[in-house]
Formats: C-alpha cells, sequence, structure tokens
C-alpha cells in the first residue's frame, strides 16, 4: 500500500527503544485508509498495541469540553460573553499580578470579569504550573488534584491571575475551570454532561474520565524517558475503573483511534456525524474560526513561535496561512485544525483534502528546563523521538499526493 511508508519513522523510534509503541490512523473522504497498530501497548507484557487500545489524551480532552459547552451554548444554558462568575462566584474578586515575575502579594483588581470566551481561548489569566514563572509557577504547583472539583477551585481562586482577562493567551486550566462551570450549570458531575452532549451521541463508548474492567486489559502503559534515554514503563499506574474525585475537562479523557475519529469527523463535517447532528455549523464555526489578535500572536507560546501561520479558535489551533505553517509543522492546508495532548497523542482535520490523522502513544513529558535545554542542545535520542509524528504526517501527506 503506498502509505505503509509513513510508519518508518515511528519504527524508528520503537527500534531504538525510544518508543514503547504507537495507533495511527488516517481517514479520507469517508474511509479509514489505514490503521498502523506498531510496538507495544505494554512491553514487558508482550501486550501489542492494537486498534482498539486504550490511552490517556490530556489536552485532547479540551476540545470536547469545549465542543458540550457549545452544546449548552445553544440551549441557552450560556453565552460566551457570560462573565464565568455567575456560576463560578470563587472567581468573582481575584487578583491579577502587577508583573507577573513579581511577588505574588503584589496585584491589581480586575479590570472586567472573566468570561466564558476567556476559557475556551486560554486568555482568562489563568496559568499551568509549566506556562508561566516563579514565583507564580510554584503556587500552581502546589494545587492538589486528588480533591473534589470545588476545593480545588477555591485553590485555584487563591492565587493571582498571570495577566487581566482577555489580555492574551497563557495555556492553562481554564478548560478545568469550564468543566466545573458546565457541572454546577447542569447540576451533575462533568462526566455525566459528557456523555449526555458529545460521547454518547457520538458512539465514543470508549471514551471517558474512567474504564471499564475490560477496557483497563486494553489500556496503553505509560512510559517516560529516563536521564540514560531508556524507556521507564508504568509510571502513572493503572488506568482507573472508577470515577475520580475531580474529573478534570482539560486533560482528564482516555479514548481510542476510532472515537476520537468519530469526534474530529464531527467537527470537520460541520457538527454532523454518520447522519447524527451533535452541533450547529455556527458552534463548530466558532471552534474553528480564529480569535487571537496580532498582539496576541506576538507572543511566544510554551517558549515557541506557535502562531507563525496559525491562530486559535475555541481550543483548536487553526491554519491560517499554509504556507507560513508548513514551514514549522509540516502540510496542512488552510484552515486545518487540531489540538494536541501531552503524552505525545496527536491528531489533525484538514478540511482541503477532506483528511483526518491520528497518532496515539503514551509517553510522559519533561517539562523542566533540564529537558529543554537537552532538547535545544539537540539530544539525539529526544530528536529521534520528537520527528516521529511530524515524519509520518509529511510521509501520509507525500503518499496521497503521490
Amino acid at each position: 500500500m503506498k502509505l505503509d511508508g509513513n510508519q518508518a519513522s515511528i519504527r524508528e523510534a520503537i527500534d531504538a527503544g525510544l518508543l514503547a509503541g504507537a495507533v495511527t490512523m488516517v481517514w479520507q473522504a469517508g474511509k479509514v485508509l489505514q490503521v498502523n497498530e506498531l510496538g507495544y501497548r505494554d512491553v514487558h507484557a508482550g501486550l501489542p498495541m492494537q486498534r482498539d487500545t486504550i490511552f490517556r489524551i490530556a489536552s485532547m480532552s479540551k476540545p470536547v469540553t469545549v465542543a458540550a459547552a457549545m452544546s449548552m451554548v445553544e440551549g441557552g444554558l450560556l453565552a460566551l460573553t457570560d462573565p464565568v462568575a455567575r456560576w463560578l462566584p470563587e472567581l468573582a474578586d481575584v487578583r491579577v499580578m502587577a508583573d507577573p515575575s513579581g511577588p505574588l502579594e503584589s496585584t491589581v483588581p480586575l479590570r472586567r470579569p472573566i468570561t466564558v470566551d476567556d476559557l475556551m481561548t486560554h486568555r482568562s489569566g489563568l496559568a499551568y504550573a509549566f506556562s508561566v514563572g516563579p514565583p507564580l509557577s510554584r503556587g500552581y504547583g502546589k494545587l492538589r488534584f486528588r480533591q473534589d472539583q470545588d476545593s480545588w477551585l477555591a485553590e485555584l481562586a487563591k492565587l493571582p491571575l498571570a495577566h487581566q482577562p482577555g489580555e492574551r493567551l497563557t495555556y492553562s486550566h481554564s478548560t478545568d475551570v469550564l468543566g466545573i462551570a458546565l457541572s454546577r450549570i447542569e447540576g451533575k458531575p462533568l462526566a455525566d454532561v459528557l456523555d449526555a452532549r458529545i460521547l454518547g451521541p457520538l458512539g465514543m463508548s470508549d471514551t471517558g474520565f474512567k474504564v471499564s474492567v475490560e477496557g483497563r486489559r486494553r489500556a496503553a502503559t505509560m512510559y517516560q524517558l529516563d536521564d540514560n534515554g531508556r524507556l521507564r514503563d508504568d509510571v502513572m499506574g493503572p488506568a482507573p475503573v472508577t470515577l475520580p474525585t475531580f474529573c478534570t475537562g482539560g486533560a482528564g479523557l482516555w479514548s481510542t483511534a476510532d472515537d476520537y475519529l468519530a469526534f474530529a469527523r464531527m467537527l470537520l463535517g460541520g457538527g454532523v456525524v454518520d447522519d447524527v447532528r451533535v452541533l450547529s455549523e455556527e458552534s463548530v464555526r466558532l471552534m474553528r474560526s480564529d480569535r487571537l489578535t496580532d498582539q496576541q500572536k506576538s507572543y511566544p507560546f510554551l517558549g515557541m513561535p506557535f502562531w507563525r501561520g496559525r491562530g486559535f479558535g475555541l481550543n483548536l489551533s487553526v491554519v491560517t496561512d499554509a504556507a507560513q505553517s508548513r514551514q514549522l509543522y509540516g502540510p496542512g492546508g488552510l484552515g486545518t485544525f487540531s489540538w494536541p495532548g501531552a503524552y505525545g497523542t496527536w491528531w489533525q482535520a484538514d478540511p482541503s483534502a477532506d483528511l483526518i490523522m491520528l497518532y496515539l502513544i503514551q509517553n510522559l513529558p519533561d517539562l523542566s528546563s533540564d529537558a529543554a535545554a537537552a532538547a535545544v542542545a539537540g539530544n539525539t535520542s529526544l530528536a529521534k523521538l520528537q520527528a516521529a509524528q511530524p515524519r509520518f504526517v509529511r510521509r501520509t501527506y507525500q503518499a496521497l499526493e503521490s
């Protein structure tokens, strides 16, 4: 098959001991053209990767939570312009750092309330521990997820914002906070909100904040590269078969290639997949439309010039200039949209080619400054692992274009 060459970079990473395994999928014009089941979901147990392997998808959870929110917007339960303090009073009087690198005690008041749109576009002023510098990063590092959502939000609200709402984009816990708002509006756990509005209608039976007992046997083990560039396994423990105390809308979902394909197809199809309408065309258009100003794109995103030829919709990156975007991120026509996950999971939908690609692995990243220095210095092991996914993408496009 002409697509078979797209596996090479992934096999190289597996053979080099940098990757346990991967599941990839190529879908175009209504058909699954290819599924690659490469390596192992558990190396020591000798369990191979399979099409139905279940993965932690980390930030690929974010667009799912936003889609559920847009379903609620359509139902009149909230609006993008609504202040979130209407449902999250903990954030009504949050303070803002006077200087992003200054003391936490030196703050100024909000110029305007945080809105739903701010949460969906990461312009709320909230952050992650890895997306801001000290001392604010240390405050975020102390947040405890093994508690209920209300207690967690109360802790979060004690921290000042990194900047004024709407001012710029800082990657953040915004989608976790959005999930809490959805849960409070509906009066039920976020897991139930997502099931009713997105996962159930799309038939995503293997997607959720927990897995079934049978699904645990299909779950991929999480790996991490140690200091010697070797894989260390089971760094996150087994998949949960009961719901966590706090279902995090920004990072907590498990899913499979086929399940996430259904979600991506829904967005590519303007809210419809297999004659089932999940969202309106307008909701999908909003999700897939760039909302950043030129000024906001001038700020580095996680240390990278991420917005070159790209914009950001409602938790989806969107290609606004295919030629410029291609230089950094490879092929993808105008309007191509995507959002990855921290554990190496990735997907992309390209309307110009009626094409969806998925790349699912389980590698826990090292977000330390030492790891960043190693990457800049050209650590060959790290470079080979990081090159696997973009080479898969480029070779897929090359095969399809030929």
